[in-house]
């Protein structure tokens, strides 16, 4: 009987301890949380920076225009995958990394198609497009470079009146037809013909209504040209559009940009001419809402045949892309940044076909 006696309370001692070992674990793993319960808040980033990427066309632009600032540098949004991963791996949190799928996808649906080369060659016509800037300190060195790119047309944007003849005298020889209405110009290796002035809507100031239309020429932002190509007339658009800012007290200020653009947009869809190409400064991303009244009828070179984003602003240290090269009717066969200039624009360049 002792014996037995001996064995059941061996077995109760066996008990307790397993029953205090069960308790013990509860109390580790609520006092030492999981991977799946660690880094909640990093993995309720992560969703957010899907979110924010996938819902971006619903950030509303009433307040500061926070819509079309997101879009302006949404690519770079995928900079912060890689911290949240890191955070993640250090927190040891699988939520996290679970979470970060999401971003993933959604960075990789938007942009995926830019890391890749998609050029081709065989173009029929080469463009060039470059904001020139104002305060280029060397326009005939910028004139320069902008001959040995060899394009067939090259559109220049930002001109001054005192350094128009600058840049009229260093291209004459390769480009022997060229037009300038105000501060945007266009040369071309092949005949022009049909120019004329766009409006769209510039600020000409307070005075406006009683400056004379020769004094708002003066100011005009944009023009329309026929360049008369062997495959047929190829309708050319100038344009730069007023400017961006972000200003810590009003947001994105973009007023004259917007009605810029809607302006444009307006004569795009006017056009007659089946094949066209939209060249300049547009202060904006294809991204930005405010050019679904262009990127709803022309097709960006740069996303349809080019290698990479194509950033052209600022010009030391690229972050955006603001200047556009759009077409309709004919193919983007390659698409390119060319090197710096004296501007604070980098030239951006299109081989495209028929």
């Amino acid at each position: 009987m002792a014996q037995v006696d001996t064995a059941e309370a061996e077995q109760g001692d066996a008990g307790h301890r397993e029953t205090g070992s069960g308790r013990a674990g509860v109390r580790r793993m609520i006092g030492r949380p999981e991977p799946w319960r660690r880094g909640l808040v990093l993995a309720a980033l992560a969703l957010l920076l899907g979110l924010v990427m996938l819902l971006h066309a619903e950030i509303p632009n009433r307040i500061g225009n926070l819509g079309s600032l997101v879009e302006t540098f949404l690519p770079w949004f995928g900079l912060f995958v890689p911290v949240l991963l890191a955070g993640a791996l250090w927190r040891r949190s699988a939520s996290a990394v679970v979470a970060l799928v999401l971003p993933v996808v959604a960075w990789l649906s938007l942009f995926g198609g830019l890391l890749t080369d998609k050029s081709h060659s065989g173009a029929d016509l080469t463009v060039v497009s470059h904001n020139v800037g104002a305060d280029n300190p060397d326009p005939a060195g910028t004139a320069r470079d902008l001959v040995a790119a060899k394009a067939d047309v090259l559109a220049l944007e930002e001109l001054t009146q005192r350094d128009q003849g600058t840049y009229e005298k260093a291209l004459a020889k390769a480009y022997p037809y060229h037009a300038v209405q105000g501060t945007v110009g266009v040369w071309s290796k092949l005949p022009l013909s049909d120019t004329r002035p766009v409006d769209i809507e510039t600020d000409y100031g307070p005075l406006a209504k009683t400056k004379p239309e020769a004094v708002k020429l003066v100011y005009s932002r944009a023009l329309r040209t026929t360049v008369a190509t062997k495959r047929g007339p190829l309708a050319v658009y100038v344009a730069h559009l007023g400017s961006a800012r972000v200003n810590p007290r009003g947001g994105f200020a973009t007023t004259s940009r917007d009605r810029n653009a809607q302006a444009l947009g307006r004569a795009v869809a006017a056009e007659p001419n089946k094949r066209m190409v939209l060249l300049g400064d547009l202060n904006g991303t294809t991204d930005d809402r405010v050019f679904d009244g262009l990127t709803s009828r022309l097709r960006s070179a740069q996303v349809a045949a080019g290698d990479g984003f194509g950033f052209s602003w600022p010009a030391q240290f690229p972050m955006v892309r603001i200047d556009q090269i759009l077409v309709r009717g004919v193919k983007p066969e390659s698409s390119w940044v060319l090197p710096a200039t004296g501007s604070d624009h980098r030239p951006v360049a299109a081989g495209i076909g028929w």
